[in-house]
């Protein structure tokens, strides 16, 4: 059941007088307040409908009109309805403007429209208790205005940001195409045009990072708009303006809390492919288990790693040649000779120097070393020998298969 309303005791008669004179008014009312709006607001750009009036004055109008015309039906609160009020907020939204503005001119348009009302209540002699009734509609009806704008405000907002994420994903696979020459005029002019639909400033030099999903529906990395951000792809795509520039760093590992994923190393713009190359390969590398996961690491910290461990078929192919004298070896064995061979190797120093590396005795590092060279021979003392041994050993101990050293 409908709360009474203090207008159901106003006379209809004299609430048509009210109602009738309202909106005889309302045309130069409505002009009245968008001249008042016009003067607080000097800078508020104004557009023209098909018809070439302007479209905030249509609206102030209409809205007054459907205001006033509440009073004679008497359905309770006013219903806010009109689609310009949406256009509105769209178009703050569409020109990235806050809705501040927008609701301080609509507080200025009640205060106005109140203070006419008011006149022609006294005019007509509406009870009090009725005025005061009004008034609190006023503002009812002021934030159903509000509503109506913040509705056009997140559409317009939803609209913007979902076209710049598209032109952002452009702009991203432009930059790390291989198939460009890195120097093509073409290809600059081409980046800059889709770097300035963004606004966002080409920088000289880059660093791409390949991202793992922590799940298919997370919320996207808050990068900032800086940085460019590609979620569509099948790993995520993150490109890095300047990454030494001052607070970056710091600014990237709090964005990306919760995230796994590897940076390239930072190259020229026009080479971007080049740093996505090695992240991918990072990538691949913790999705194997061989790199550590759950935050975003930096390829220039595991360059060994990235170096020795993607071309496997070359890398495993010298380890049997280099390897081939362990083959007689039991796996505990020939697993301590290849770790005291990488010590000496590593540490080119006696017997105690190893020993300290492997925390063993340096009796039993002397003992190993004479069965290396029986197994070896002379190739151990060969310059071009030992660095290949010293490669295929430091990639098994990348893989997990010999001991990390004491350090």
């Amino acid at each position: 059941m409908a709360d009474a309303s203090a207008w159901d005791d106003v006379p209809r008669l004299k609430l048509r007088r009210f109602t009738d004179r309202a909106m005889r008014e309302v045309p130069s009312l409505a002009q009245e307040i968008l001249d008042g709006i016009r003067r607080e607001y000097p800078r508020l750009p104004l557009v023209h409908d098909e018809s070439g009036e302007l479209m905030a004055l249509v609206g102030i109008r209409r809205a007054l009109e459907d205001f006033v015309q509440h009073l004679v039906q008497g359905e309770g609160r006013p219903r806010v309805h009109l689609e310009v009020f949406q256009e509105f907020g769209r178009g703050e939204g569409l020109h990235g403007r806050s809705l501040d503005s927008l609701q301080a001119i609509y507080r200025l348009g009640v205060r106005l429209a109140w203070r006419r009302l008011a006149e022609i209540g006294q005019q007509v002699r509406i009870p009090p208790p009725a005025m005061y009734e009004l008034a609190e509609s006023g503002f009812a009806y002021l934030d159903g205005l509000v509503d109506q704008s913040v509705r056009g405000y997140a559409e317009a907002a939803a609209r913007e940001a979902g076209e710049r994420l598209r032109l952002q994903r452009k702009l991203a696979q432009a930059l790390i195409d291989e198939h460009r020459l890195p120097n093509d005029p073409a290809r600059t002019r081409s980046l800059a045009e889709h770097a300035a639909r963004i606004r966002w400033t080409l920088p000289e030099r880059v660093a791409v990072g390949v991202l793992l999903r922590p799940a298919r529906e997370c919320v996207a990395p808050a990068v900032g708009q800086g940085v460019l951000l590609d979620m569509e792809s099948e790993q995520p795509l993150v490109i890095v303006p300047d990454p030494s520039l001052a607070g970056r760093p710091e600014l990237l590992r709090r964005a990306m809390k919760g995230w796994s994923g590897a940076i390239g190393p930072t190259v020229p713009l026009t080479e971007a492919a080049k740093s996505l190359r090695w992240a991918a390969a990072a990538v691949r590398l913790m999705e194997r288990g061989l790199l550590p996961s759950g935050r975003l690491l930096h390829c220039t910290e595991y360059t060994e790693a990235l170096v020795l461990l993607p071309p496997e078929e070359l890398i495993e192919d010298l380890t049997r040649r280099c390897l081939a004298p362990l083959a007689d070896c039991g796996p505990t064995q020939g697993r301590r000779l290849a770790e005291t061979l990488l010590a000496w190797l590593e540490t080119r120093g006696g017997a105690p120097e190893v020993a300290a590396r492997l925390g063993v005795h340096p009796q039993t590092v002397r003992y190993r070393m004479r069965q290396i060279r029986e197994l070896w021979g002379d190739e151990v003392d060969d310059p071009d020998r030992r660095f290949e041994l010293e490669l295929v050993l430091r990639a098994q101990r990348l893989r997990g298969e010999l001991s990390e050293p004491i350090r």
